[in-house]
This record gives C-alpha cells, structure tokens and sequence, in this order.
C-alpha cells in the first residue's frame, strides 16, 4: 500500500476522537484519494505506451503490458463492487491483444465505476465482513486497504514496462 496512505489513514485516525461529533472516514477519503492517483498513473501509462508494445512481456512468465491493464480493470471491478455492494458492471469480454484504443477505454470506464461506487463509501461496517478472491472473506477494511495496495503494485509494474522501453513513466515526467 501507498506509505502516503497509510500515514494519512492513520494520522486521520488519531485525530478522529479530536475532531468531536463531526463524523469521519479516514479510510473511505483515503480510498477517494487514491482512486484519483491511481487512475492518473494507471491510465498515463496505459496511454503513453504505444499500440504495438502492448504484447511487450519482460519475460516469458509476466503478463504483457495489455493482460496487465485488463487485469487491472478486472480487479477494480470486483473489489470496488464488494467493498461497496453495488454491482459490478457488465463487460464485453476482452482479450489483451484487443486494439489499444479499446483496452485503455476498459481501463477507464473500470476508474469511473470505482469513482462512482466509492463516493458515498463511509468507515461505517469496516470490520465487517466480505466475500473476497478466492471465495475467501476478509473485513471491508482489508479490502479497502487490498485496493490500494493493488493499485501501487500494479502502476509498479507498468512503470518497469514502460522504462524498459524507454519511455518516463507518468510519475517520473515533469508537469507541463
């Protein structure tokens, strides 16, 4: 998980008692938060790596760069459809040697449902518990947290494809 969240998401909860009767949800806004940044990363390396890399593997066992954003769509998809109760879309099924164009726009629309259904999320039930990968249940938290998580390692990924074909990744370009 992002050490920036984890120290927001922790600070936010020291000072939650402080704060008195207002109510708050460090986890839920910490998730907000890097849904925004995520889908920025994840979706600047989707666009900035060309149309015929999109097969590039670093190696015979690692998913090439397309399996890897429609993987990414694929998990937003089910783990911000449990963490909210809300139903997952439903997708064309895809393969990742479908055109650029199509796999970024999957990518994008699976960054808009997890924007939507995250917006009214609150702390409220975080122990509780949910069906998870695997048909494995974990707390609401745990998969809040898995989201995060995920989105980090994945945006690492796509960062080494894209560096190992010489192209900045989003977070290393400076602003225009």
């Amino acid at each position: 998980m992002n050490a920036r969240i984890a120290l927001a998401a922790a600070m936010l909860c020291a000072a939650a008692p402080i704060a008195g009767a207002q109510q708050s949800s460090p986890l839920a806004d910490a998730v907000r938060a890097a849904t925004k940044e995520a889908q920025q990363n994840l979706v600047g390396a989707a666009e900035l790596m060309p149309a015929d890399k999109y097969g590039y593997k670093p190696t015979a066992a690692q998913m090439s760069f397309g399996q890897l954003m429609l993987h990414v769509a694929g998990s937003n998809d089910f783990l911000c459809s449990r963490i909210t109760g809300a139903k997952a879309p439903t997708e064309a099924k895809l393969d990742a040697s479908a055109a650029k164009d199509v796999l970024v726009a999957r990518l994008k629309r699976s960054f808009e449902y997890c924007t939507n259904v995250l917006a009214n999320v609150t702390d409220a039930g975080i122990a509780d518990s949910i069906p998870f990968f695997g048909g494995h249940k974990v707390t609401k938290a745990a998969a809040m947290v898995s989201l995060a998580a995920d989105w980090d390692d994945h945006y690492a990924a796509a960062a080494i494809y894209l560096r190992l074909n010489n192209i900045l990744p989003p977070t290393a370009r400076k602003p225009e």
